[in-house]
């Protein structure tokens, strides 16, 4: 039996196809919404598929419901522009992710975040203790 001969579970059934790949979408962003970095809940098209965006990979990414339902029909950097939370960063990551280049999506994303307000405290103190000794 040749592999091209084997039947796989996806081919009978289309939409288990479709749960894995909406959700490997959320894996990659760590289920952050790639415009707001929030928990994302839906997928949204960045060119949407009433102006001819299709379903595929470089054309979803993982949205809020918020940020998804404010969006609706616009193009999505026109409408992230105009958001107060916009970071020029996740708009890059945007492109990077619309030119079919993931990984450096993930990357930009990635420095995108902001780091915990703890780790920002212990960084905080400790410079200050390096450096108390040139105050004088």
């Amino acid at each position: 039996m040749h592999n091209r001969d084997a039947v796989f579970l996806e081919d009978l059934c289309p939409k288990l196809r479709n749960r894995r790949w909406r959700k490997s979408l959320h894996q990659f962003t760590g289920h952050s919404c790639i415009y707001c970095g929030k928990s994302s809940e839906s997928i949204d098209h960045v060119l949407p598929r009433s102006r001819g965006g299709l379903s595929i990979t470089e054309n979803c990414v993982p949205a809020c419901l918020s940020c998804n339902g404010s969006k609706t029909d616009y193009d999505a950097f026109e409408w992230y522009r105009k958001q107060r939370f916009y970071d020029p960063r996740r708009s890059m990551a945007i492109r990077a992710w619309t030119d079919g280049d993931i990984r450096l999506a993930l990357r930009l994303l990635k420095w995108a975040q902001p780091k915990p307000i703890e780790s920002l405290k212990n960084s905080k103190s400790r410079s200050n203790d390096d450096y108390s000794w040139q105050a004088a």
